[in-house]
């Protein structure tokens, strides 16, 4: 599968996936940041049935895995750092572990390698809700969103990958459908086998239960090297609710 990206700046590759329900423009600005003050080549992917990469089963992180693969091929990228958050940060885990010659940093944003239940099954129903309507505007695709999901910055973040299809209705860039029926996919823990002794980093909100002290051994079982950061004041979108400290982490542990 051909994975659609965005590219900016030139140096050292980064490559940096986004989390479910994501998609590259929610990286824009801190990728743009990353390329001028760190001088690097930084990636900006659409995951696999999100944005405007293409929709295909299965939605698994084996699938997500030799997606990426297959992206640094077509690149000519030999070894990159790994930047993922959330789904894109067990995607980033799982590559890394398959192919740890192919990366010489990894970092982790609020995801561990554990199992996890289904999360979004409100979202899912609200997306779907939305879908079934056809809504023929955004302001009525928003209104239909507002029913099931009063919170404005989901309701915001959601509504940056809708878009107005060839038939004159708005519909999600994402494959929500298929995403629906492998959601236990996306929660999935890392296979025991799992293994990468490279230089990793795991930043955590404070805010978040994504990441608990109850998880570090289960980390440094697949992860020895790795090191945590906690962002105290951040939640689970860590890198969007306090950018400048999440991009300080970051741009300290490239230098490393």
């Amino acid at each position: 599968m051909k994975l659609f990206s965005r590219e900016y700046g030139s140096g050292d590759p980064l490559l940096i996936l986004h989390g479910l329900f994501g998609m590259s423009d929610n990286w824009n600005t801190l990728g743009k940041r990353w390329s001028e003050r760190m001088g690097v080549n930084v990636h900006l992917l659409d995951m696999r049935n999100h944005g405007r990469s293409p929709w295909s089963a299965p939605h698994t992180y084996d699938a997500m895995s030799d997606d990426i693969h297959a992206y640094l091929e077509e690149k000519g990228l030999h070894k990159v750092q790994l930047l993922g958050h959330s789904m894109g940060g067990k995607a980033a885990m799982c590559f890394t572990a398959l192919n740890p010659d192919k990366v010489e940093k990894l970092m982790v944003a609020d995801i561990a390698p554990r199992h996890y239940p289904v999360q979004h099954r409100e979202i899912i129903d609200a997306l779907l809700h939305v879908k079934s309507r056809a809504p023929e505007s955004r302001k009525e695709a928003q209104d239909l969103l507002s029913e099931k999901i009063p919170n404005k910055g989901i309701q915001f973040f959601l509504l940056k990958s809708l878009h107005r299809t060839e038939a004159g209705v708005y519909d999600w860039r994402f494959n929500v459908d298929l995403i629906n029926s492998q959601i236990e996919e996306v929660g999935k823990a890392l296979p025991d086998r799992a293994f990468y002794d490279g230089p990793t980093c795991f930043i955590r909100g404070g805010k978040s239960d994504y990441i608990t002290d109850d998880d570090l051994d289960r980390i440094h079982d697949h992860f020895p090297s790795g090191q945590l950061e906690t962002i105290g004041s951040a939640g689970h979108w860590l890198h969007a609710e306090q950018p400048e400290i999440f991009s300080e982490i970051v741009e300290k542990f490239m230098r490393k």
